[in-house]
């Protein structure tokens, strides 16, 4: 069974912190890169971060330096870090396998994604 489900947004103030999960089912968790993608409303989802089943990661410029990703091999969870939160990051977050993300019956497959917003 093919599953991603993230958790762990919310509201929080500019400058705050927030850790994001996201429990992927076990054949999709081994051996693959894993990222967190984000969209905002009218905008297209972009890849945040990255990560290797070796540990190796990468990150979008605009939060290189604030967020940290992360994974749990035997929890098969991939974690996300956010720290120094600006409006700019409310978006919806979601994770997905990277580059090539998830494809079931021809379709793409995402889980539900968090919602993060950042508001004073």
């Amino acid at each position: 069974q093919v599953q991603l489900v993230e958790s762990g947004g919310g509201l929080v103030q500019p400058g705050g912190s927030l850790r994001l999960s996201c429990a992927a089912s076990r054949s999709i968790f081994d051996f693959y890169t894993m990222g967190w993608y984000r969209q905002a409303p009218g905008k297209q989802r972009d890849l945040v971060a990255a990560i290797t089943s070796g540990g190796r990661t990468n990150y979008a410029d605009s939060v290189e330096g604030r967020f940290t990703i992360s994974r749990h091999e035997a929890k098969n969870t991939v974690y996300l870090k956010m720290n120094s939160l600006k409006p700019e990051d409310t978006a919806r977050y979601y994770c997905n396998k990277h580059p090539s993300t998830i494809v079931l019956a021809g379709s793409d497959y995402w889980g539900q994604g968090t919602q993060v917003t950042v508001s004073s």
